[in-house]
C-alpha cells in the first residue's frame, strides 16, 4: 500500500531543513513582518490555478470553511456524501462542530439537482459536494455533474464548495487510476476546494484550500486560521513538494513515482531480490499493490511481488515487524509477502538482511 495511513501516508520528498533561523514570517524585500503562507501561495496558484491557503490537515480545512462560510446557517449536502473516514471522522460531526446547520437532500444512493433547488432557502450559505474518496456506491446511483451543481449556486447567489480529500493534482489515468483532478472541479466551476497534502499530493500532512480569491481571504481572516497554521518544517516541506510537481519532477514525488512504476520493472526488481536471499526459498508471483490512504477505492495496480516459505510464517512476520529497520510485510496462503513497489532501491540491502534473519 502506497499510502498507508498508519505508516504516514505519503512518503516524503527529500528536503534539507533549515537549520537555526529562517524567514518564516519575514518580508526580506521590505525589512518587514511578513506572512508565512506566502512561501506556497505562489506555488500553489499556479500549480492548480487558483489562490489558495494551507493548514494542518484536510479535516481542519473543511471546519475552516464551513465555520467561516456558514456558521449558524445551512449547508445543502446530498445523503450519499455524507461519509466517515479512518478513526471515525464524519463529514456530519465535523459540520456540526463548525457551526454549520447540515441540510440533507437526496438519498444514499441518489441525489438530483432538484433536490438542491428545492432545499434553498433564505438560510441557505453553502452548496456542499464531498468527493467518495474512500468506498464506491455502484448500481442504481445518480448525482449531479459539478457543473450542474455550480451553475445553480450562481444562479442563486450561494458558493459551492468542493471536499476533494485525496487532491490529486497529476493526471494518472496512464497508470489505469481514475481520479478526478483538483484543476478540474475549479475548471467545472467550484467556489472552493479543499485537500489532503500527504495524499495523492505526495507531500507533508496538511489541508490546502484553493478557489475564489474573495472567500480565501474571508478563510484567511478567520481568527482559527492561526490555531490551525502550519509551522516552518510543514512549510518547507509542503513547498518543495509544490515545486517539483509544479515543474514535473515527478521522479522526485515518492509517492508518484511507487504509483507510475511498471509492472515490468518491478519484475525484474522482485526476480533480482529472490535470487539474491541465499538460500531462503522465495519465489515471484503476480499480485497487486493498493494506492490506499482513503484513496482510488477499488482500483489495484498490477505489480510482483516476492512469497517467501517460512517454517513459522507468523513468527518471521512478527521478527520483520521488530528488526532494525522494521519491515512490515503481509500474510497470504501461509506465505510472507514481500511488495517492492513501497521499497526504495537504496533499501532492499537491509530488506534482505531481515528477511534471512527472520526465516532463520
Amino acid at each position: 500500500m502506497v499510502l498507508h495511513t498508519n505508516l504516514g501516508r505519503a512518503p516524503l520528498p527529500r528536503f534539507e531543513p533549515n537549520f537555526g533561523y529562517s524567514n518564516l514570517e519575514y518580508d526580506l524585500a521590505r525589512g518587514a513582518r511578513g506572512k508565512r503562507d506566502v512561501h506556497i501561495a505562489e506555488l500553489l496558484e499556479r500549480l492548480v490555478g487558483a489562490p489558495g491557503i494551507a493548514v494542518n490537515n484536510n479535516a481542519a480545512a473543511i471546519y475552516l470553511a464551513l465555520n467561516e462560510l456558514a456558521a449558524g446557517f445551512e449547508v445543502i449536502v446530498s445523503r450519499g456524501e455524507l461519509i466517515e473516514i479512518g478513526d471515525g471522522f464524519r463529514i456530519p460531526d465535523i459540520m456540526q462542530s463548525s457551526g454549520a446547520v447540515l441540510r440533507e437532500v437526496g438519498t444514499t444512493n441518489r441525489t438530483r439537482i432538484e433536490d438542491y433547488r428545492d432545499a434553498i432557502n433564505e438560510r441557505t450559505r453553502l452548496l456542499l459536494r464531498v468527493h467518495p474518496s474512500n468506498f464506491r456506491i455502484e448500481g442504481f446511483t445518480a448525482r449531479p455533474q459539478l457543473r450542474e451543481l455550480a451553475a445553480l449556486g450562481k444562479e442563486r447567489g450561494i458558493p459551492l464548495y468542493e471536499d476533494l480529500g485525496s487532491g490529486c493534482v497529476v493526471d494518472l489515468r496512464a497508470f489505469g487510476i481514475e481520479e478526478p483532478l483538483v484543476s478540474d472541479s475549479l475548471q467545472a466551476g467550484a467556489s472552493l476546494i479543499s485537500f489532503s497534502g500527504d495524499k495523492l499530493l505526495g507531500g507533508p500532512q496538511a489541508g490546502l484550500l484553493a478557489g475564489d480569491a474573495k472567500l480565501v481571504a474571508r478563510l484567511r481572516r478567520n481568527p482559527m486560521f492561526r490555531a490551525l497554521r502550519l509551522d516552518k518544517l510543514i512549510y518547507q516541506v509542503l513547498e518543495t513538494t509544490l515545486r517539483n510537481l509544479l515543474l514535473e519532477r515527478w521522479d522526485q514525488i515518492p509517492s508518484l513515482r511507487m504509483i507510475s512504476t511498471s509492472s515490468d520493472e518491478l519484475r525484474a526488481r522482485a526476480e533480482h531480490f529472490a535470487a539474491a536471499l541465499n538460500g531462503i526459498a522465495a519465489q515471484v508471483i503476480e499480485g497487486q499493490s493498493l494506492i490506499g490512504g482513503g484513496a482510488t477505492p477499488e482500483q489495484p495496480l498490477a505489480s510482483w511481488l516476492v512469497a517467501i516459505e517460512c517454517a513459522d510464517v507468523v513468527e518471521a512476520e512478527r521478527r520483520c515487524r521488530l528488526a532494525e529497520p522494521p519491515v512490515v510485510a503481509r500474510i497470504e496462503e501461509g506465505r510472507l509477502l514481500l511488495d517492492l513497489r513501497t521499497v526504495f532501491a537504496g533499501e532492499e540491502d537491509d530488506l534482505r538482511r531481515v528477511v534471512r534473519q527472520a526465516c532463520s
